[in-house]
């Protein structure tokens, strides 16, 4: 018999606690700080290279600043989100299950197999960083949970910035 080695989510889990709470408010907090460090850095290196601009190119120059603008706007934006996710860790309540995220992982797939079950995928439930059950859900049930919490989201919106800040 012949099979087929497939890829599949696996939805990692974890169950609130006060530990877990410290520990994502810590990683949102960190990541408050890194965005308030980007918005004085563009400030800082951005000023002396708008006043020069400004000398040679008055139309270049305003173009610069709406481009800067617009980028310190998309920070604090993402800064604002953050403190609600903040606010949504202050809300959990002690012993539900939150979504952390998603993973891969692959599966052997051979004839008759029941492809629901196997694609549903398997979910990892954690309590303070210890795998406490393995899960598998079939495809038609729902994912359900009461939050999900995740910076992860983030560091990809900072990384597809396209201001290109000079260095001074």
């Amino acid at each position: 018999m012949m099979g087929v080695t497939i890829k599949r989510n696996v939805v990692l889990r974890s169950i609130v606690t006060e530990q877990l709470k410290e520990e994502l408010k810590e990683e949102l907090k960190r990541s408050i700080d890194e965005i308030d460090g980007r918005l004085q850095q563009i400030d800082f290196r951005t000023q002396p290279y708008i006043s020069q601009l400004q000398k040679s190119n008055i139309q270049q120059a305003m173009a610069v600043r709406q481009q800067i603008e617009s980028e310190k706007e998309k920070q604090r934006n993402l800064r604002e989100a953050l403190l609600e996710q903040m606010n949504q860790v202050d809300e959990l309540e002690l012993g539900e299950e939150v979504i952390r995220g998603t993973l891969e992982s692959e599966v052997e797939v051979e004839e008759g197999d029941n492809l629901n079950e196997l694609l549903g995928g398997q979910e990892i439930v954690s309590k303070d960083g210890i795998v406490i059950e393995i899960r598998q859900r079939s495809a038609d049930e729902r994912e359900e949970a009461p939050a999900i919490i995740t910076t992860s989201a983030t560091r990809t919106q900072e990384q597809d910035s396209g201001l290109v800040v000079p260095r001074s």
